[in-house]
């Protein structure tokens, strides 16, 4: 049937005739840490929204898994480098995907650019990690930007990022602050897109009074012992040595237990090392029993393991610094420089205010970004990339603008979150 005036543009023909095939590659697969975490969840849910999901790591076992082997970097808590990257490129090509992420910087990133130039599908590349701060710190020790050397390093690091992300149809950053500092460096498009956390998981009703006695009773502890807790990989980024000394300060009454792995575990009086956790039960169940959450990590891009706490109902004490200062502004404590007085002073200030209105807003805050609604975001930005990027090749003028706007709820939506959280919280056994 005839229509007036010029036909309207459908992309609806651009997406792939059966699931469309997302494949994330890279070399954060350590026993700890958040990109993991992170690429598992991914490649349970993305199913659930019609996509096949494959993961490319060091190590990756099983279905929907593919191992692309590597060298064991020492001292960083299980990680491998990729030395190989034709080999990767390889495996990414015969997998045949419609869209290939990069989920770090390296020869996986390299390998993922080459791999899509060859099957002419669009890359996208995530900004898990804060490059120039880590050379700062590797070139410049603890001071990192204070040294000359810390500072040049992290110039080289920074021009290397644009280099490699020039090449890339879409950058994605989990805080908006690194989302503004990729913008100002040169790269473009750069999208915020935040994580989530699974609040049927993680809820403050995995809170277990009885399984925390059982937890003090096995580590030699007062039943009344208040238990602040950290998770997350043993680095020297996450300054775990500074924990240490601030749950000296504040004496017997209180333990940090550090979950995770790595080269640097926190050592002291009253601190507990335990083993990574990677049942989602069992760590929600571990992080609702416990008084508060710590993290004075500087360098975090967003910090996926304080978010899983505000689900939970646990405060957060964190450092005022990167991705935590943003996911916890206004919600938790926040401890501005590092010092070990400081630190004792927040958590003391944080355990001992039982009627502060912050876990609630928390609460509120980690349900707004809940899996379910960071999963859908991030497949509709997917499915609008590939419609974009088949009407580029097929020399469309429909095509569509790069989606670069951040996750946000209607006024009612966040207002409805935080009645809901305050509720629950109250409620929790």
């Amino acid at each position: 049937m005839p229509t007036d005036g010029p036909a309207a543009c459908s992309f609806e023909t651009s997406l792939p005739a059966n699931r469309p095939h997302l494949l994330d590659a890279s070399m954060f697969w350590g026993i700890s840490g958040g990109v993991r975490r992170v690429l598992s969840t991914r490649h349970q849910l993305l199913p659930e929204r019609g996509w096949r999901h494959t993961v490319l790591a060091p190590g990756a076992r099983g279905e929907g898994f593919i191992d692309c082997g590597g060298v064991r970097l020492p001292a960083s808590g299980g990680y491998r480098v990729v030395m190989q990257k034709r080999h990767a490129q390889d495996l990414i090509e015969q997998a045949r995907p419609d869209i290939v992420e990069a989920a770090d910087p390296y020869a996986l990133a390299w390998a993922a650019l080459g791999a899509s130039a060859r099957l002419q599908v669009p890359a996208v590349a995530f900004c898990h990690s804060n490059l120039p701060a880590l050379a700062a710190r590797l070139a410049g020790g603890v001071d990192g930007l204070g040294t000359r050397r810390g500072r040049w390093a992290a110039r080289r690091a920074r021009a290397y990022l644009v280099h490699v992300y020039a090449g890339f149809d879409l950058v994605l950053a989990p805080s908006l602050g690194l989302t503004r500092r990729l913008r100002a460096w040169g790269v473009d498009p750069v999208a915020h897109q935040p994580l989530g956390a699974d609040t049927r998981v993680f809820n403050p009703q995995a809170r277990n009074p009885a399984w925390r006695q059982r937890l003090c009773m096995h580590l030699g502890l007062h039943p009344y012992t208040r238990l602040i807790v950290y998770t997350g990989r043993f680095a020297p980024e996450k300054n775990l040595t500074l924990l240490a000394e601030a749950v000296r300060l504040l004496g017997a009454g209180v333990a940090l237990l550090a979950v995770g792995a790595g080269p640097l575990p926190p050592r002291g009086s009253n601190v507990f090392t335990l083993r990574a956790e990677t049942d989602s039960r069992h760590l929600a169940r571990l992080l609702a029993s416990c008084d508060a959450y710590v993290h004075a990590g500087d360098q975090e891009t967003f910090g996926l393991g304080a978010l899983e706490a505000m689900a939970c109902g646990t405060p957060v004490v964190v450092a005022d610094a990167g991705g935590l200062r943003e996911l916890a502004q206004d919600v938790g404590i926040l401890v501005h420089r590092r010092r070990a007085v400081e630190w004792a002073e927040a958590i003391h200030a944080c355990l001992t205010d039982s009627a502060s209105p912050l876990p609630y807003l928390a609460l509120g805050k980690a349900r707004q970004l809940d899996w379910s609604l960071v999963m859908d975001q991030m497949s509709r930005r997917y499915e609008k990339l590939l419609r974009r990027h088949a009407a580029a090749r097929a020399g469309s003028s429909c095509s569509e603008p790069a989606d670069t706007q951040p996750l946000t709820l209607p006024p009612p939506a966040r207002e409805a979150a935080r009645v809901s959280a305050g509720r629950t919280l109250a409620g929790a056994p």
